[in-house]
């Protein structure tokens, strides 16, 4: 007698089989029925079986990989809500813990036995509640004081991240940035002290910019703040956007001073799912002491089975991350940090030194301060090459990897580039790979007798909003 379930899929089909495997996946409406866990995962494994493999991604900066135990812990927690503290108190205390370590990481002044900050979504969402924190006391001062509160702003560069956009766009904040310039690039704090007025809430300097890789230089940033607020009695402040540095400069530049041990820096924001080393998404803001944080942006709730108060944008979150953080911060310890940071600080910079003795490349700065650098092509090359570097990101992508080609921020749009991030579980030999298919992928565009349609639109001068804007166009000194 025919199974009739046999070939539509049950516990004694093969997954191969199956229907399933020769009908197309849902795009518009979900299936009629349920299926099998085993087709219902081979069907979604094999629509990411194409991809790009997470470590050969040197485009992002999130963590790809963790060890089997760590990645475990998260699996064993992903059913987990961080926010329901009544059913599971550990897991926040857990938090609290994390807290604890990154502040004292970041020289924290607080007295008190739990220090003062916040999980996020990521940085993005530990950058907004560190603005907002700094709106809301500046809101609160104008109060006091009977003066207009309708026209806060704040000061970053030009090498912001978007989140900061969006910050100003969702709060009706004025953002006003200072430019970048190869001659300048990183935040000019004399010019930034320049944007500011009584209604500036903050500085938002960075430790470790998406776009270059580099940090601002917060020590003299918070000479000036203090100039300022002593000529003008304004009492502005900085809020230090770390999203990569916050877990590089304790472990590798400790004597760095850029943290809580300047006077006006007050809170500080970092990606727990970048170079703290755990999977998305996780983020982390600390306020200097807890006056420092608006009681406005605590809310409580009693519907869970006790009063619980959070502060943050999101009030449901994964608790898996917090888990992977502390775990980290256990099985790594400091001279563990150190030793995974450091060594891909090495590895950055010998690629930062390999690809800097190509002729057909120019770094774009001469070291390497976080495990990330930028190039572009050589000015003097770029006149007789029938390529650009959006025709090397396409070479390099055929042979799996990530390596992105892009313009730089408002002021610097004509300057194409090219970024390597490194980080854990990238290894020398992965570097060596790496270069070779550089090299080898540049030979083959050389051979080009004629010019790719990147650089033909390039030589046409295109309308800058095309996909291949400015495609070899050089970063030159003003």
């Amino acid at each position: 007698m025919k199974d009739l379930n046999f070939r539509h899929g049950d516990a004694k089909s093969d997954v191969f089989g199956t229907d399933a495997m020769i009908n197309p996946s849902p795009v518009d409406k979900i299936p009629n029925g349920p299926t099998t866990p085993e087709i219902a995962y081979q069907m979604v494994k094999d629509e990411t079986f194409p991809q790009t493999q997470p470590r050969l991604n040197l485009a992002t900066f999130v963590t790809t990989y963790m060890d089997d135990y760590a990645t475990k812990l998260m699996n064993d927690a992903i059913s987990i809500n961080y926010i329901d503290e009544t059913e599971y108190p550990r897991i926040a205390l857990m938090g609290q813990k994390c807290i604890n370590i990154i502040a004292n990481l970041w020289n924290s002044p607080e007295q008190n036995r739990w220090k003062t900050g916040a999980v996020g979504i990521g940085s993005s969402e530990a950058c907004m509640l560190g603005g907002v924190s700094a709106w809301m006391r500046w809101r609160k001062r104008r109060m006091a004081q009977g003066k207009p509160y309708d026209k806060p702003n704040f000061v970053v560069s030009t090498g912001f991240q978007v989140v900061w956009e969006k910050f100003a766009q969702l709060w009706q904040i004025e953002m006003r940035t200072v430019p970048l310039s190869i001659d300048n690039p990183t935040l000019d704090p004399k010019r930034a002290i320049e944007m500011c007025d009584e209604n500036t809430i903050c500085i938002v300097p960075i430790a470790g910019c998406t776009w270059t890789g580099m940090n601002d230089d917060i020590e003299e940033l918070d000479k000036e703040v203090t100039k300022f607020n002593k000529k003008t009695g304004n009492e502005l402040c900085i809020h230090v956007d770390a999203a990569s540095g916050g877990f590089i400069l304790p472990f590798l530049k400790p004597h760095v001073r850029w943290d809580f041990r300047l006077d006006n820096v007050l809170s500080i924001s970092t990606s727990g799912h970048k170079y703290g080393l755990v999977y998305p998404g996780l983020g982390w803001v600390i306020w200097k002491d807890k006056k420092y944080l608006p009681e406005e942006m605590s809310f409580s709730v009693n519907y869970l089975g006790a009063d619980i108060t959070q502060v943050g944008l999101n009030f449901s979150r994964p608790a898996a991350q917090i888990l992977g953080q502390y775990y980290q911060f256990i099985r790594l310890g400091f001279q563990g940090y150190k030793a995974i940071q450091q060594n891909s600080m090495e590895i950055a910079e010998y690629l930062h030194e390999e690809i800097g003795k190509m002729p057909q490349f120019k770094n774009y700065s001469n070291e390497v301060v976080n495990p990330l650098f930028i190039w572009s092509l050589n000015p003097k090359y770029d006149k007789v090459a029938n390529w650009t570097l959006y025709d090397l990101q396409y070479k390099l992508q055929q042979n799996g990897w990530m390596v992105p080609a892009y313009t730089m921020p408002k002021d610097l749009e004509q300057c194409v580039v090219m970024r390597i991030v490194c980080r854990q579980g990238f290894s020398r030999d992965m570097a060596d790979m790496l270069l070779t298919d550089i090299r080898m992928a540049v030979s083959d565009l050389e051979k080009l007798s004629y010019p790719t349609q990147s650089r033909v639109e390039v030589n046409r001068d295109i309308h800058p909003k095309h996909s291949f804007n400015h495609g070899g166009r050089q970063c030159k000194k003003n």
